[in-house]
């Protein structure tokens, strides 16, 4: 379990902490002063990131430490790094542009909860099955 804990808790901490950062930066950029989400386009482009991506992170750790836990450690932290670099790509790309850089790394991101998803279905079927 360690690989997942290794995974999940400094590198989620990192990117969440990125996010928001980048979020407070533009709020200051554009002087938009919270609770406002409205502004400068930019700005709500990457307000629209960070949320998007900090509404999938509890999908994601869910799926990897259950994969971690009854597939394998190792193929699980793989996938989560795989994850969390797509979901960093996404953000960027959204940062810039509301369209075109985004969409690839969107997708191979949701590829990758759908193999977590797998893994660990595979993974409670062979543990409840085969036990």
């Amino acid at each position: 379990m360690r690989c997942c804990w290794t995974v999940t808790v400094p590198v989620l901490f990192f990117f969440v902490a990125y996010f928001t950062l980048q979020v407070i930066y533009a709020r200051r950029k554009y002087k938009i002063s919270p609770p406002e989400t409205t502004g400068h386009p930019e700005f709500e482009r990457i307000f629209r990131a960070q949320v998007n991506c900090s509404e999938y992170f509890p999908i994601f750790v869910s799926l990897l430490w259950v994969a971690g836990i009854f597939f394998h450690q190792g193929v699980a932290a793989a996938c989560g790094l795989l994850y969390l670099y797509t979901r960093f790509k996404y953000f960027q790309g959204y940062a810039v542009a509301a369209q075109g850089r985004r969409l690839g790394p969107l997708y191979v991101s949701a590829w990758l909860l759908w193999l977590l998803l797998g893994l660990a279905v595979a993974g409670l079927l062979a543990h409840f099955l085969l036990s």
